[in-house]
């Protein structure tokens, strides 16, 4: 038989003057979540059941950018994204544009399970999300007063704002001069050629193989602070953001744009599959070779019980546990 292992995350580059508070209360959520997956493969629960369940706990928990407490559009909307896959037949079921259905990952399922398609966005995937009798919610509800607030920084610095918990540079913990480095970056970052704040996006994931040696992936994010209305990035993207099949599940978190150019997660398995690579040297391999200059990390599990995760960029919010006892929770290297 096989064993089991689990791996969460709560997003990738991580401000290195994040508050000890901060981190703690990362932890513990962290920790809470990891150890409901714990329960549920211990219990004997399939792999995909388990990467919903444990998605479903970071989404509603505000702490990090998925379902309550996702990041704010430039309308000041919230416009989430999911997707999940299962690697017995490479199953897969994704979302985007969702703005009132309170776990979207469960409607990812459901379009894996219930739908003839992989991929539904905005009223389309709104409508389905009815029709199933999903949970529904007022959009205000995923909206919390720190958000506003770091949409109004955003805004006056006109940049989109990647931790949107961590002030810009030169602002205090309140404002920020209207205007203040708007035509500046002070870190340098672009994406796509245009200016970015400090790097964090806080998009949550799982990966795990149960007990019977099958994979499964799931990923959950509100995007970007300061988007734009309709910006879809690589969490609800099968390959990208996420990916499950015989030999591994992976989900990734970081610069969308640069993760969906080199397909990060599908490379991960590609890379096991065609050169033959232990999973953790397919995941430094791709993060190291395939990101050229994005900023990611990812987290990975094979159908033989290892773990894995990697990422360029400071920290990365992450969790794992393994059949054999090994369980941990960390930020940074």
């Amino acid at each position: 038989m096989a064993r089991w292992a689990i791996a969460i995350h709560g997003g990738a580059g991580v401000d290195p003057n994040l508050p000890e508070k901060s981190q703690e209360e990362a932890k513990r959520v962290l920790a809470r979540c990891l150890q409901a997956g714990v329960d549920l493969l211990r219990s004997g629960a399939p792999a995909v059941d388990v990467v919903e369940a444990v998605v479903r706990e970071l989404e509603t928990d505000p702490f990090f950018n998925s379902g309550r407490g996702s990041a704010l559009t430039r309308r000041g909307t919230v416009e989430m994204e999911a997707s999940i896959m299962d690697g017995r037949g490479r199953r897969c079921g994704a979302v985007s544009g969702v703005s009132t259905v309170k776990n979207p990952v469960s409607l990812a399922r459901r379009v894996m399970d219930k739908s003839p398609h992989s991929y539904l966005a905005f009223e389309g995937a709104e409508e389905f999300a009815r029709e199933q009798g999903l949970e529904t919610v007022d959009n205000n509800y995923f909206i919390t007063e720190d958000n506003i607030g770091m949409l109004k920084l955003a805004k006056e610095a006109g940049t989109i704002l990647f931790d949107y918990r961590i002030p810009l540079p030169g602002a205090d913990s309140c404002s920020l001069q209207a205007g203040a480095d708007s035509n500046h970056n002070r870190n340098g970052m672009v994406m796509n050629g245009l200016p970015i704040s400090i790097y964090a996006p806080e998009t949550v994931g799982c990966a795990v193989v149960d007990s019977n040696g099958f994979c499964a992936a799931a990923t959950s994010t509100g995007g970007l602070m300061n988007k734009m209305t309709g910006r879809i990035g690589d969490s609800p993207l099968i390959g990208s953001g996420t990916y499950a099949c015989d030999a591994c599940a992976v989900s990734c978190t970081g610069e969308g744009e640069a993760i969906i150019r080199c397909t990060l997660a599908r490379d991960v398995a590609a890379v096991m599959e065609y050169k033959g690579m232990p999973l953790q040297e397919a995941v430094d391999y791709c993060v190291k070779e395939r990101l050229d200059e994005g900023f990611a990390g990812l987290i990975a599990v094979s159908k033989t019980g290892e773990v894995a995760y990697g990422f360029n960029c400071t920290g990365m919010f992450r969790g794992c546990a393994t059949e054999d006892g090994f369980m941990e929770v960390g930020i940074w290297e």
